[in-house]
């Protein structure tokens, strides 16, 4: 019998048990990189599924936190501190030359990514 491996969602840390988000399968994730920096290899920031419906629901469809918490299936507080981080996240790759990387992206897990190698 082969052993479970834990699904991207959970997450072994101390405090309460992260809840299961609901996450819409509306597009392939994607991983982008600076064009003019592809000497920086490695260098980038990953965002969780969870942060990338949320900004879609807010900052694409716009839909208030509160809604957009709703329909992820968690508090609104949680929603807010998730999304903040997420535009932290992007601030930074934009800023800062870096690549940004979707955790989750299907593209990888199935080996057809060309510029992810498995």
């Amino acid at each position: 019998m082969a052993a479970e491996i834990p699904s991207q969602n959970e997450c072994p840390r101390r405090g309460r048990p992260r809840l299961r988000r609901i996450i819409s399968n509306t597009s392939e994730s994607r991983c982008y990189k600076p064009c003019c920096c592809p000497e920086d290899e490695g260098s980038g920031i990953s965002l969780q599924p969870d942060e990338i419906e949320l900004i879609r629901l807010v900052d694409l469809e716009g839909l208030e936190q509160e809604e957009a918490a709703e329909r992820l299936g968690v508090s609104r507080k949680t929603a807010w501190r998730d999304l903040h981080e997420a535009r932290r996240k992007i601030a930074d790759a934009l800023v800062n030359g870096k690549g940004i990387e979707m955790a989750g992206c299907q593209k990888a897990a199935e080996g057809r990514c060309p510029k992810c190698p498995r």
